[in-house]
């Protein structure tokens, strides 16, 4: 039994790509990180919800469970952009991010009784520059609100070029997690 560490409906959009025999259990585990680094604090995050919701699996479930669990962070000059925690928030973040080139972490844990595989897939992405205009709109719909650095590529046509997997700025590294399952 696989079972997807979230909420997100991205990421069970992407999980969906790679088998669609899973359930998803969102993790109530903190996202509070000792990590220094971004991509650090991606796979831990990844690791705190993975295990949290592995450890509360009734016993019989747990015996059969591959958990995934999955943080996506935004990575500008080594500083960690997060989900903005308002619309003035969101508005500096794609600022900060407006004709220049970030990295979108996405940290993953897949657990079992049987061992836990970790890492973290990299993504460079280019915006172009972005108008007032561009962000202004964009904050006023809301889209930025529930996203690591205030967007979501599915989203805008804010982004330029990725170097990278598309899937994984949306918040799944699905090639790297279809090797892993496949295990």
């Amino acid at each position: 039994m696989i079972v997807l560490a979230s909420n997100s409906p991205r990421r069970k959009q992407l999980m969906a790509k790679i088998t669609t025999e899973f359930c998803v259990v969102p993790s109530t585990a903190k996202e509070v990180t000792t990590a220094t680094t971004p991509h650090d604090a991606a796979r831990e995050l990844a690791c705190h919800k993975a295990l949290d919701v592995l450890a509360h699996l009734p016993a019989e479930q747990r015996a059969q469970a591959t958990v995934v669990g999955c943080d996506t962070v935004v990575d500008v000059d080594n500083t960690v952009l997060g989900k903005p925690a308002d619309e003035k928030e969101a508005g500096r973040m794609l600022h900060m991010l407006s004709d220049r080139t970030h990295k979108v972490h996405t940290g993953y844990c897949v657990a079992s009784l049987d061992g836990i595989a970790v890492g973290v897939a990299t993504t460079d992405v280019t915006f172009r520059k972005l108008t007032d205009k561009d962000i202004d709109d964009y904050v006023a719909s809301g889209g930025p609100m529930d996203k690591a650095g205030a967007y979501g590529i599915q989203e805008t046509d804010f982004v330029a070029s990725i170097d990278g997997s598309y899937d994984n700025v949306m918040g799944l590294p699905t090639e790297t997690l279809a090797k892993l399952l496949k295990k």
